[in-house]
């Protein structure tokens, strides 16, 4: 029998949509604008965790929002309500968003005057965490309900993210779920992770994740700032 040619679709799409990563990061650098991705399953509180954040930070920061669902624009609404630019995307069935994919909300939700954009991704612990979506920083938010052995279940969204916010700690006496158990879970896939247990219908918890992030774009931006100097200076002197 004949060969016949064997194309590996995943490796290929993953190289093009990391390639269209990379564009977008550059993109958003020039402009001054921190992009962070927000994942988890569906339920798990992002909404609620982004109205608190919105209403930490929008005296400091412009902040815009992207939501992304699979139907509807109820969670685009909600942010509304803060106060915040927001837009919802549709995704006409698909489970999580792609460089391409977050470049058109980016274009869409405008970001001229928005120094931290939101992705809030949609809700999956899975296709979301395959695909870089141009971020500065990846958070994801795990509640208590879902329990405290999904590190083990799901690792590479807790590899690559950068911050995880453990959600809804009022309902902790109700669940057999174990902080520090969670917590070294964490940790065994990303020892780099930051921890921030919070509550988002009541607050509690989310001055520290909010002073974090704060701290993200502030830093991002300085260093964002010092580099594209840096370049100019040296555009400069090659020119004289």
């Amino acid at each position: 029998m004949g060969k016949v040619r064997i194309l590996e679709i995943k490796e290929s799409v993953f190289a093009d949509n990391g390639r269209q990563a990379d564009q977008l990061r550059i993109r958003l650098k020039e402009k001054g604008v921190f992009l962070m991705n927000l994942m988890s399953s569906p339920g798990s509180g992002k909404t609620t965790t982004l109205k608190r954040t919105i209403a930490a930070l929008k005296d400091d920061l412009r902040i815009g929002v992207m939501e992304a669902d699979i139907d509807s624009d109820v969670d685009a609404l909600a942010i509304a309500e803060t106060g915040a630019k927001a837009i919802q995307l549709h995704t006409g069935g698909m489970c999580h968003l792609d460089a391409k994919m977050t470049e058109q909300g980016i274009e869409g939700l405008g970001i001229e005057d928005v120094d931290l954009a939101i992705l809030e991704n949609v809700g999956n612990l899975v296709c979301p965490a395959e695909f870089d979506t141009g971020a500065s920083k990846n958070v994801m938010i795990l509640s208590v309900p879902e329990g405290h052995d999904k590190p083990l279940k799901y690792p590479l969204m807790f590899e690559v993210c950068d911050a995880v916010l453990i959600n809804k700690i009022d309902v902790l006496p109700y669940f057999d779920f174990d902080m520090e158990l969670v917590k070294k879970y964490i940790h065994q896939r990303n020892p780099k992770a930051e921890i921030f247990p919070v509550s988002a219908k009541t607050g509690e918890g989310i001055e520290a994740w909010t002073t974090w992030l704060k701290k993200q774009v502030t830093d991002w931006k300085i260093i964002t700032k010092q580099k594209r100097e840096g370049k100019e200076r040296e555009m400069k002197k090659r020119t004289r």
